[in-house]
């Protein structure tokens, strides 16, 4: 590792890897496996009667790595604020406040080179009782520069080095450019000693559960067959105690979750609803109280130029035309909460500051126009054949991608495909794995392979590996928030190259649509630096990346928050954050 010397702390770490195994070879079994405790060292001294706060959510499943786009869910995003340190959290308004429980101090000590101090308090620790330290900032630093299918990677390929001082609880990192976002790094960290060496690697870190954990809860039972997932208050917790002695994530259905929050069974629920899901929480009336949590992701196409027909612009302009992205956008939304969050531009989210609509008045990405497409696609070298589009004799053929089953995704993508064919377009669908997807076959660089000429259009999607196929536009999340620089970069910016690299090296994407320009590079980094403020630098980039038909953003997830009589302290939370940030305040109330 740059920047450690040659440091090497010993930990005890064959207990927490065993536990970990032993839920591995479970999941492997033909029978159900038990109950998981998955942070055996954390001591709980939880009463014979624990007063407990139960939530609905609507699903239980993937993993729980909070820096994967494949495991993101609100599951996900509420165990994260609850079991793992974070340098930097959002306070009510959005704004980055340190987090005193674990940091004493962070802060910008050179700007030539740009350096960052990190000063962890000498108590923090893990619930196996190895200390949170610098080690911990390099595995994270280390996975994101390196790892495809990352949450907004940029920042941490800014880095150059990472140096430790004071026996590994200040930690002195420096960039290669002034980075503004820098706050933004270095949340969820997680417990190096017991993740860099276990099975599986990076895309299977935190698979089955957490190891181990530093926050004010632990888990103390992950049972997915239940769908039920127990965390109590953590006594090796080092600063506020929990009020609650136990927090208990239940997944059921909307009709379920409604009759929960009607008895008192659940004191609040979090999670996707749609039109039929917000009448019946509505009829509640004053029993619940309802909020909208935008999360920080947008549903969108990515029409991938990753060495297949989509290479060409004339071809993807031509597709584009061919999509109603309205239609796809209802779809999506049924009626939920994301309704009113339509996303109209390409890097800032509806409900993130500065946000206004940029997408061009004519002409734009997923508005029907069979004339424009009848041009482009001419243009390219198609022509229409018993309604079929042809080149050359063989048909325009198109493989669409969507995470597993996960919506609204799965649902979005059999719409997009039989609007496809409808137009005249051979279609596949395919449906791998969110891991297999966003760390395989969206990584770049990739090679694209078409169907054959014989294949006839389908819209029924394949499961499991396809790592054979390339994915011409792809049906995904794609993580905004934070930095919106570095949301920029990571979505639309080229690979860093290499010190002392030929300028006349081809640029790298380093993004899942597949999408990077040397001309465009310049404009991002400069805002990604602070050479040039935001606004401007969307003013220039905006009209651009629309005119590439690259990606097509849909809307912004949002869930339900419906919160019951039975629970005191709890609020929405910070934008996109939701309200777990506050989960140590809560306390059972009467129902």
């Amino acid at each position: 590792m740059r920047g450690t010397g040659k440091r090497v702390r010993t930990r005890r770490i064959l207990p927490p890897l065993a536990a970990l195994l032993a839920a591995v070879l479970g999941a492997c079994s033909n029978t159900p496996p038990p109950p998981v405790v998955t942070s055996p060292a954390a001591q709980t001294t939880t009463a014979k009667n624990p007063s407990q706060i139960v939530f609905g959510v609507d699903d239980i499943s993937g993993g729980f790595n909070p820096h994967n786009i494949a495991d993101s869910s609100t599951v996900t995003s509420a165990l994260s604020q609850l079991v793992l340190p974070s340098v930097f959290r959002s306070d009510e308004t959005g704004k980055p406040v340190l987090d005193k429980s674990l940091m004493r101090s962070a802060e910008v000590i050179s700007q030539q080179p740009f350096t960052v101090a990190y000063e962890i308090k000498q108590e923090a620790s893990w619930s196996d009782g190895a200390p949170i330290a610098v080690e911990d900032f390099i595995y994270l630093y280390n996975q994101m520069r390196d790892n495809p299918g990352v949450v907004q990677p940029a920042g941490y390929r800014q880095i150059n080095n990472i140096q430790p001082g004071e026996g590994g609880k200040r930690v002195e990192v420096t960039f290669t450019k002034p980075y503004p976002g820098w706050q933004t790094l270095f949340s969820n960290l997680m417990p190096s000693h017991l993740l860099k060496d276990a099975p599986g690697g990076w895309q299977n870190a935190l698979e089955g559960g957490f190891p181990a954990v530093a926050g004010p809860f632990s888990v103390k039972t992950m049972d997915r067959d239940r769908g039920e997932i127990v965390l109590e208050r953590n006594e090796r917790y080092w600063d506020k105690v929990a009020a609650v002695d136990q927090i208990v994530l239940r997944r059921t259905d909307q009709v379920g979750m409604v009759d929960a929050l009607r008895s008192g069974n659940d004191q609040f629920a979090l999670y996707r609803t749609d039109e039929t899901g917000l009448k019946r929480l509505s009829e509640l009336g004053t029993a619940v109280r309802l909020h909208t949590i935008p999360r920080p992701f947008v549903a969108e196409l990515l029409l991938r130029p990753a060495g297949g027909v989509l290479t060409d612009e004339r071809t993807r302009a031509g597709v584009s035309a061919l999509i109603d992205r309205k239609q796809l956008i209802d779809q999506g939304v049924a009626g939920g909460p994301s309704a009113t969050l339509h996303a109209d531009a390409q890097v800032l989210a509806p409900s993130m500051p500065g946000y206004a609509p940029t997408v061009p008045a004519a002409g734009a990405p997923g508005t029907p126009d069979p004339q424009r497409a009848q041009e482009q696609l001419a243009a390219a070298g198609y022509t229409k054949e018993a309604g079929t589009w042809r080149k050359d004799g063989k048909p325009l053929s198109l493989v669409i991608g969507s995470p597993g089953q996960q919506e609204p995704y799965a649902t979005i993508a059999k719409k997009l495909a039989s609007q496809l064919v409808a137009a005249g377009v051979e279609v596949r669908t395919v449906a791998p794995q969110p891991r297999d997807l966003f760390s395989g076959q969206l990584a770049m660089p990739v090679k694209t392979s078409q169907p054959s000429s014989s294949a006839t259009p389908s819209t029924t999607p394949e499961t499991g590996g396809s790592s054979g196929v390339g994915i011409d536009i792809a049906v995904v999340p794609q993580p905004v928030g934070g930095d919106p620089a570095s949301v920029l970069a990571s979505q639309f910016g080229c690979r860093p190259a290499p010190q002392n690299s030929d300028d006349q090296a081809p640029a790298v994407p380093a993004n899942s649509a597949a999408f990077c320009q040397k001309s465009l590079q310049p404009a991002i980094d400069s805002a990604l630096s602070g050479a040039t403020p935001m606004p401007e630098a969307l003013a220039t980039l905006e009209p651009e990346l629309w005119r590439q038909h690259v990606v097509i953003p849909l809307f912004q997830l949002a869930d339900t928050l419906a919160v019951g009589n039975g629970i005191s302290g709890l609020t929405p939370g910070p934008p996109l954050m939701g309200p777990f940030g506050g989960a140590v305040n809560w306390t059972r109330g009467a129902k």
